[in-house]
């Protein structure tokens, strides 16, 4: 059985360090998961510089990937999250064909992450689709946020986050990331919201985005794996975190998700140890503690 690893360590997982990361060490970086076999990777956004310092240089990255696109294998993903019209502009000019949109399953958090309402969301999200199907985009995506659980408004309802979720498969998306921001589900609440989500979209169009926060985020894939999901958001070395949720902690890391589900015989074709060796040299790089159990592991057996 296939598997997907959509890995967003260049993104979600580098959004919120408070060190400066250079450009050199995210394209370093990206080399390393392609080489590592990672397939599908969100490797910046073309978000305002001043509410996300460290996105400030994604034209960079994806212009690097345009130049030396013979190097990069064909069947690579590289995505791109745009905010609006102005974002998806600059992402084009860099050369970017697939692009991610977002918004949020609760109010509060939506005016606190991207100063609008839901409802406001869409609408430029719907104008960014217009012109991306114009411009023969090749994939979108959107995230739903907050789907399980928001830091301003608690517990979020099945019913609250599918109708955003059905409002966002409306406007046309390719694949929507159903996301646990604060990290707050549990397997019996990853259930009853996909459930739902798969019942109206199917398993093709829905992917899952756990936060480790509690330490449930790998139970909460494995039931997601058992329902028919077969696409998981990660991030390299469990990085990431979000700056405008309070108290939100790392995502799943990449190495635990390939651990596991090559222990389950699903398949990535990722190359585990190259994998590790690559995380491993960018966290002493960026001196961030190392979030992930196997990775942990890992480096243990290096001493």
């Amino acid at each position: 059985m296939a598997f997907r690893v959509f890995e967003v360590g260049l993104r979600d997982g580098l959004q919120n360090e408070s060190r400066p990361v250079a450009t050199s060490q995210k394209i370093h970086l990206l080399q390393g998961l392609l080489q590592a076999g990672v397939r599908e990777v969100e490797a910046g956004a073309f978000v305002r510089k001043d509410r996300v310092p460290q996105m400030a240089d994604s034209d960079s990255v994806f212009q690097w990937a345009t130049e030396h696109s013979a190097e990069i294998p064909s069947d690579t993903r590289l995505i791109a999250l745009v905010p609006n019209v102005q974002g998806y502009d600059r992402a084009r000019k860099a050369g970017v064909r697939r692009i991610a949109l977002f918004t949020a399953a609760t109010e509060t958090f939506n005016q606190r992450n991207i100063g609008m309402s839901i409802e406001d969301s869409f609408v430029k999200m719907s104008e960014v689709i217009t012109q991306a199907r114009a411009h023969q985009v090749e994939w979108i995506r959107g995230y739903v946020s907050t789907a399980w659980g928001c830091p301003f408004e608690g517990r979020t309802s099945v019913n609250q986050a599918m109708k955003v979720i059905s409002g966002l498969a409306r406007l046309g998306v390719d694949e929507i990331s159903i996301g646990d921001t604060i990290g707050v589900a549990d397997p019996r609440s990853t259930e009853q919201l996909l459930k739902a989500a798969l019942a109206e979209l199917g398993p093709k169009r829905i992917a899952v985005h756990f936060h480790d926060t509690r330490g449930t985020a790998l139970a909460n894939t494995l039931r997601a794996l058992d329902m028919g999901v077969t696409c998981v958001d990660s991030s390299v070395g469990g990085l990431g975190g979000c700056p405008f949720a309070p108290g939100a902690t790392g995502n799943l890391a990449t190495e635990d998700l390939v651990y596991m589900l090559n222990g389950m015989g699903l398949k990535t074709n990722i190359d585990l140890d190259q994998l590790s060796e690559v995380s491993l040299a960018f966290h002493r790089v960026i001196g961030r503690p190392i979030s992930s159990r196997y990775l942990q592991a890992y480096a243990a057996k290096q001493c």
